[in-house]
C-alpha cells in the first residue's frame, strides 16, 4: 500500500505523531511570554514602517516640487519675458 504522499510501502499511520504530551503552566507561560515579545517586535516594526512610509511620501512630494521649480526655471531661461516697453520722452520739451 502506498503512503499519503505516494511513497511505496508506507502505511497511512506511519509517521503520525500523537501528541499526548501535556504542557504545564510554566511552559504555557514561557510560550505566552515569547508570543508577547514577538507581538511587541512586530508592533515596533509596523511603527517604523509607517514612519518610513511617511518620510518617503514627504521626500517624493519634495522631489516633485523641486522638479516643478526646475522646469519653471528652465522655461524662464529658454523663453525670457520680453523687455518692458520704454516710455518715450515725448513730454520733454526743449
Amino acid at each position: 500500500m502506498s503512503g499519503p504522499n505516494g511513497e511505496p510501502n508506507v502505511s497511512v499511520d506511519d509517521g503520525i505523531i500523537e501528541d499526548e504530551d501535556e504542557f504545564n503552566d510554566e511552559e504555557y507561560a514561557a510560550i505566552d511570554s515569547m508570543l508577547d515579545q514577538i507581538n511587541s517586535c512586530l508592533d515596533d516594526i509596523e511603527e517604523r514602517n509607517e514612519a518610513l512610509n511617511g518620510k518617503l511620501h514627504e521626500l517624493l512630494e519634495s522631489n516633485r516640487q523641486a522638479r516643478r521649480d526646475f522646469r519653471e526655471q528652465l522655461n524662464d531661461e529658454e523663453h525670457p519675458p520680453p523687455p518692458p516697453a520704454q516710455e518715450s520722452d515725448s513730454t520733454d520739451t526743449h
